[in-house]
């Protein structure tokens, strides 16, 4: 079985950790399923939220979610404050395993965040 990685963000709203939460979960959410993955295809999460995002921290979130991720290491950073960067920002960088070729990895962007990425976003 082959290491991956799986892209995605999404842009929140506003910033609160209640919507956070959803937001991150709903993103988790669909990766998850969209790559046909359990939680033991997940090696690990890096989470980037952008320097305006004060309320919570984006693994929170993903732990709030339940035992998918009970065990699978999470670390969050702060995206690179570059003028005119889309706003409140989380961004996913998760490690899995997988059968799957590259190209048939289906990198996440939901809502606005799609901009982002509209090469990969799928």
């Amino acid at each position: 079985m082959a290491v991956r990685a799986v892209r995605g963000a999404v842009q929140l709203e506003r910033d609160d950790a209640g919507h956070m939460d959803e937001q991150v979960g709903a993103l988790l959410t669909a990766i998850l399923e969209r790559n046909d993955l359990t939680a033991d295809d997940l090696i690990s999460i890096w989470f980037t939220a952008t320097p305006d995002l004060h309320s919570d921290f984006p693994a929170a979130a993903a732990r709030k979610l339940g035992n998918a991720f009970a065990d699978v290491p999470l670390i969050c950073a702060q995206e690179l404050d570059i003028e005119g960067a889309m706003p409140r920002v989380v961004r996913v960088l998760a490690h899995i395993e997988s059968d799957k070729p590259r190209a048939d990895i289906a990198h996440v962007y939901l809502g606005a965040a799609a901009a982002l990425r509209k090469d990969i976003a799928q």
